[in-house]
């Protein structure tokens, strides 16, 4: 059974960077793919990022040119470098695994079938 455990969160100043982590334990490498959402009070789930087993990624609009994902497959670790952050990036960020085969973005929170327990990023203006 895989535990996700997410990290990196925490309060940084518009224009800021952050880097979150997210630690698969007993992840196996496979064909899936992995990916970020986040959920801001109120609002509904949204996929953010996602990268396949090959290495190929793909953003939702609202981050793409500020945010990079990434994978450490030796060590099964996803990583989301956050750049350029803006007030409305402001929500609790999860981790997702067992995503089908390039998932788009925005169908992550629906179609990963793993989640962590998330980490709070706040963006303050």
């Amino acid at each position: 059974q895989v535990q996700l455990v997410e990290s990196g969160g925490g309060s940084v100043q518009a224009g800021g960077s952050l880097r979150l982590s997210c630690a698969a334990f007993g992840y196996t490498y496979s064909s899936h793919s992995m990916g970020w959402f986040r959920q801001a009070p109120g609002k509904e789930r949204e996929g953010i990022a996602v990268i396949d087993s090959v290495g190929t990624t793909n953003y939702a609009d609202s981050v793409k040119g500020r945010f990079t994902i990434s994978q450490d497959n030796a060590k099964i670790t996803l990583y989301l470098q956050m750049n350029s952050l803006k007030p409305e990036d402001t929500a609790v960020y999860y981790c997702a695994a067992f995503c089908p085969w390039r998932v788009r973005p925005s169908r992550i929170p629906a179609e990963c079938t793993s989640w962590g327990q998330g980490t709070q990023v706040t963006v303050s203006s």
